[in-house]
């Protein structure tokens, strides 16, 4: 999932996402008006109407699209003829890259989901359950203590978890001079750190699910199928 490119080479209607997932994640929803999302991409409130109906419609449109975006390109990765293995570590990089290019649409989803329309909001919840089952169907296949149907709970869990691990970079990556962060990991460095943390929950929650020849211990590491040992949580 590549970066989002400057402003100058992007449509109008790309430039409006942009800043109006920046500002929204910024200042919230009911905090940004629409003429100031105009002037930010450098034209009239009223000219923004060409390209979107309304504030409501821009929300909607910003977040029903994180969730197409990661169930397609979910699809896609887990389409890739690899063994289970290569696949989880695939999902995991494309939502390390999501997370790491796209700090204000995730800022965006924590705070703002609940103002979308009830429709809107249906839809990304039915966007972001099959999401989650892809995963989960990976997950357990990847690691075969979570096969056992008494663990699927546990993986969905994991899941749950590692997502909630990696969309934490809004909070975690810097610098950002312009907030007044401290120093911190520089993206490659967070990338490696976020990847190494996901494959620990979930040989963690294989060693916690137990099974033939697997230690019944929270953080046990447990090789997941076709790769290495994962690294302890």
């Amino acid at each position: 999932m590549p970066n989002v490119p400057a402003a100058s080479a992007l449509p109008r209607r790309d430039q409006i996402r942009r800043e109006a997932a920046r500002l929204f994640a910024a200042r919230g929803f009911l905090g940004v008006g629409v003429d100031e999302i105009g002037k930010a991409v450098g034209i009239s409130g009223p000219a923004l109407y060409r390209h979107f109906a309304g504030k409501d419609a821009m929300l909607a449109d910003l977040l029903i699209g994180i969730s197409e975006r990661l169930l397609d390109e979910g699809r896609r990765r887990a389409g890739g003829g690899e063994g289970p293995a290569a696949t989880l570590d695939a999902l995991i990089s494309g939502h390390v890259d999501f997370a790491l290019g796209d700090r204000d649409l995730i800022t965006l989803h924590d705070r703002e989901l609940l103002n979308l329309k009830e429709e809107d909001r249906r839809t990304v919840r039915r966007l972001q359950r099959g999401y989650v089952e892809l995963w989960v169907d990976v997950v357990r296949q990847a690691y075969p203590p979570l096969a056992d149907p008494a663990a699927e709970p546990v993986a969905r869990a994991a899941v749950h978890a590692v997502f909630g691990l990696i969309n934490s970079t809004p909070h975690s990556l810097g610098p950002n001079p312009d907030q007044g962060e401290r120093a911190a990991l520089q993206r490659d460095g967070m990338a490696a750190l976020l990847h190494a943390l996901a494959h620990g929950a979930f040989a963690a929650a294989a060693g916690s699910a137990g099974g033939p020849g697997v230690p019944a211990v929270p953080g046990a590491a447990v090789a997941p199928v076709g790769g290495p040992a994962a690294a302890e949580a």
